[in-house]
């Protein structure tokens, strides 16, 4: 629901910040706006929102810059702002993760349409599903050095600490899971994990990729549980020796 909903703005633009703040706050979402990257991320030091409205033209660390960060340090849906409307800029910040990206000036309504469509694609209930299973009648999988217990959505590393995952990396090994030993590609990976296709600009699944082999892989440069399968995607090997 919108009233459970926090969005935070990052605008320069006070006049776009006082809209935003105004317009979908008054739809029940709760809005936090900041100016620069410097706000932005003692904001995200307090508290996650569930999306991100991001500018482009940041003073300072720009938006692009800031949308790697995002992708790189946190599972959040990013949806770019920007004053240039050009394909070009278009498929550089859906290169760098973003979600969507909206040029100005731009129609609140579009702009909450798409925020509706970016946020069902991070809110799907868990599908239940046969998964195979390391240890007889135990909900787990062995990944290596590490399991991964299904029914709380945790990864355990070799010493039985816990390895935090974010909700999307966990969809991503569930995915694999279900399909051992067979090539995936980034589409079907997508389709399966966020209900949308792939673009060939769209660089969300091979970041998630790079950091669950940080989480899983001895040699995260030789991946051995996750590998790349050249021209198709990637592929889960159970066998894998982290």
């Amino acid at each position: 629901m919108a009233e459970q909903t926090s969005i935070l703005v990052v605008d320069d633009d006070a006049e776009i910040r006082e809209l935003l703040l105004d317009y979908l706050g008054g739809l029940g979402y709760q809005v936090c706006a900041v100016a620069d990257s410097e706000q932005l991320r003692a904001r995200l030091a307090e508290a996650l929102p569930d999306l991100v409205l991001l500018d482009v033209g940041l003073p300072g660390e720009d938006g692009l810059s800031l949308a790697r960060y995002l992708r790189e340090h946190h599972d959040l849906p990013v949806i770019m702002v920007s004053g240039a409307g050009s394909s070009l800029d278009r498929i550089i910040g859906l290169e760098v993760g973003a979600d969507d990206y909206l040029a100005k000036p731009f129609d609140p309504r579009e702009l909450l349409a798409r925020v509706k469509t970016v946020l069902r694609r991070y809110r799907r209930p868990a599908a239940t599903v046969d998964v195979p299973r390391s240890e007889p009648g135990a909900d787990c999988l062995r990944l290596g050095q590490c399991r991964l217990d299904l029914q709380s959505r945790q990864l355990f590393d070799a010493a039985g600490q816990e390895i935090p995952l974010t909700a999307m990396e966990f969809d991503l090994l569930q995915a694999f899971a279900q399909r051992p030993n067979r090539p995936l590609s980034r589409d079907q990976l997508l389709n399966l994990t966020q209900h949308r296709d792939w673009s060939p600009f769209d660089r969300s699944i091979d970041i998630r990729i790079a950091r669950l082999r940080r989480k899983l892989e001895q040699d995260p440069d030789k991946p051995q549980i996750i590998r790349t399968v050249r021209g198709v995607g990637y592929m889960f090997v159970p066998g894998g020796v982290a």
